[in-house]
């Protein structure tokens, strides 16, 4: 497919503006152009093909399945996307009175109370535009609420298990802590003898995915909570697996001080390609002071922004943080009510039932039942086949699905981390498990069929190192790139940790 400036003509318009007679801008000498842009040049349906042709080249949870662990690619309902384009939602200005934005407000508040309700803490602020900044938020927030009680120059150590996030210790980092790694034992679960031997009171708390990476329920999460509130630490809930509880259990009552939603993931907002997300938080009691500003309180029958907080934080986002994610987001939970346990319960269900169809094709690192995603690893294939689970992703291509999370948890090799979520069929699960063990015998018959996929796809196997070294940015016209193949190994390396 050509690019669009390879399509230019000169001449050609897909549209024009009569003459306004305006005098031109006064634009500072220093500023102006000393040319015109190189802008295409192309008549108006063929710039309607070449970006309608882009778009059925484009994959996503609307064309096809997604099972991308760990990032929860469920389906967006389109109902709310109606609601969100409401007037008095779409076109409302941040900066509007509060007399005049009352049903915003009111929505803003009403969200906070399901979601306090939902993890079983009573404070909630909306403002974190994502998870990651809900983590950062968080760790802000420890900070503060133990400089508060000046336990802040002590207490320096965040515990960061080994099956953790990447923006988990990327969060602790920014926030001026020190992350200090936990194992995971035979279980699948937090090594309790490792932990014992790093809390003490130096510790800050605890960051911790539970369903984890792993898709397993740590069974010792009683215990882990024991020690960090024995040593006075706090515990921090990473809310990116939310979809396997919701409804069912609640993080505050396993003994979480702060959690981070990603309302992006649980409550259907889209999400992906640098769209909006949200990563509202809730906390216990006494770390409500602490929370950013403004809070959206009500009082009798109004509701209102309040900004006298003495204790907080601050802001961590512009204006009251991403509204129409708060729209969509609230939308989808109301449509669900009490039944939001049967979104978990089916959600843990579809990822099982695909478990138990490829446990046998597969390795299983540990066999346990998982919650709402699981990961098998491919290295029985790498080492008898010679297959990789990169060669197993690239292939799946040529089935038409999305392959799922590769190479992590770093914890197992040639990992495959699959979240079929609950708005998956029957029928789809079944057509991704054929795919999947098709590959599988394909591994141990034509290898060489895996190596050299994707066959069917408008790109073939990209040269990844090249790629990442010398990327291609922008359209240089006549002065283009050596584009000849280098003696560089084409793929990078699998993470040390795999």
């Amino acid at each position: 497919m050509k690019l669009i400036y390879e399509k230019s003509k000169a001449g050609r318009r897909a549209s024009s503006l009569p003459p306004q007679g305006l005098p031109p801008a006064e634009i500072p000498e220093q500023l102006r152009r000393s040319s015109p842009p190189r802008l295409p040049e192309i008549s108006e349906p063929e710039l309607v093909r070449h970006f309608t042709a882009l778009a059925d080249r484009t994959f996503g949870v609307d064309t096809g399945f997604y099972p991308l662990g760990s990032c929860t690619m469920k389906h967006n309902p389109r109902v709310n996307e109606r609601v969100v384009n409401l007037p008095g939602f779409r076109d409302l200005h941040p900066l509007q009175e509060e007399d005049a934005s009352q049903g915003a407000l009111e929505l803003m508040w009403r969200l906070q109370e399901i979601l306090a309700e939902i993890v079983g803490l009573p404070a909630v602020s909306l403002q974190p535009a994502a998870g990651s900044q809900g983590e950062l938020t968080g760790l802000l927030l420890m900070r503060a609420y133990f400089a508060d009680r000046g336990e802040g120059q002590e207490r320096r150590e965040i515990v960061i298990p080994d099956t953790a996030h990447g923006t988990n210790p990327a969060s602790v980092t920014m926030a001026g802590y020190e992350a200090v790694g936990v194992k995971t034992d035979p279980r699948g679960n937090v090594d309790l003898d490792d932990l014992r031997g790093k809390v003490g009171t130096q510790t800050a708390g605890l960051m911790l995915t539970n369903p984890s990476t792993l898709g397993l329920f740590d069974e010792g999460i009683e215990e882990i909570t024991k020690i960090f509130h024995q040593a006075g630490a706090l515990m921090y809930y990473d809310g990116a697996n939310l979809n396997a509880i919701c409804g069912i259990s609640r993080p505050g009552d396993f003994g979480f001080d702060i959690v981070h939603f990603n309302l992006h993931k649980t409550f259907s907002q889209p999400h992906g390609g640098g769209g909006p997300g949200g990563g509202p938080i809730a906390v216990r009691e006494r770390l409500e002071p602490f929370l950013p500003v403004p809070a959206v309180v009500r009082e009798g029958g109004t509701f209102r922004l309040d900004y006298e907080r003495p204790k907080t934080i601050g802001k961590v986002r512009g204006f009251c943080g991403p509204f129409g994610v708060f729209v969509r987001s609230y939308a989808y939970i109301r449509s669900y009510g009490p039944a939001l346990k049967e979104m978990s319960e089916v959600a843990v269900l579809n990822a099982n039932y695909l478990l138990a169809r490829l446990r046998n094709a597969y390795e299983l690192p540990f066999d346990r039942l998982c919650m709402h995603e699981f990961v098998l690893s491919g290295r029985r294939l790498k080492r008898e086949q010679g297959v990789t689970t990169l060669d197993v992703a690239k292939r799946l291509m040529d089935y038409r699905f999305h392959p799922p999370t590769i190479y992590f948890p770093l914890i197992v090799p040639e990992a495959l981390m699959v979240e079929p979520t609950e708005t998956e069929p029957k029928e789809t699960l079944d057509a991704f498990a054929d795919a999947m063990l098709a590959i599988a015998r394909e591994a141990a018959e034509q290898p060489e069929l895996l190596k050299e996929a994707p066959h069917f796809r408008p790109v073939k196997r990209l040269d990844e190192v090249r790629a990442a070294k010398r990327p291609i940015l922008r359209y240089r016209f006549e002065e283009h790139e050596d584009l000849q193949p280098s003696d560089e190994p084409r793929q990078l390396e699998a993470q040390k940790g795999a």
